[in-house]
């Protein structure tokens, strides 16, 4: 076997990174800014589907993006036990499908009634976010 063999096995580019719980708004937006910061240099200018992961401790994933305005939540079926939290953040119905969107404005109250039950974030690119026309 030739040492180059293994290259199919490429460690991840970005690594899951444990959850401290927020407190208060202003914990949260400190840690949006540094979300956006990180973001800002870890994703190519050509990258597509970029956000964060939330894996939720009592199973699930979220996937978060913030674009023109509005935050889409790409909610996996294992998550869906969450969609109470994002009704009463968003005040509104639950899509027919996996993909929510949501207003801006919403962002600080969605991560703080989000972090109580969040394991660890993500950071990730080349997500769909429930459509090919996201971003």
């Amino acid at each position: 076997m030739q040492p180059d063999d293994n290259d199919d096995a490429a460690p991840p580019r970005f690594r899951p990174v444990p959850w401290m719980a927020l407190e208060t708004p202003a914990d949260a937006e400190l840690w949006i800014a540094e979300h956006n910061l990180a973001l800002q240099e870890h994703v190519g200018k050509n990258e597509t589907g970029y956000g964060v992961r939330f894996t939720l401790a009592e199973g699930g994933d979220i996937y978060m993006q913030t674009a023109d305005g509005a935050i889409f939540l790409d909610v996996t079926p294992d998550a869906d036990w969450v969609s109470p939290l994002i009704v009463a953040v968003s005040k509104d119905e639950p899509p027919k499908g996996s993909l929510w969107v949501l207003p801006d404005d919403k962002l600080v109250q969605l991560v703080l009634g989000l972090s109580p039950l969040i394991a660890s974030t993500t950071l990730v690119v080349g997500h769909n976010f429930g459509r090919r026309r996201f971003f």
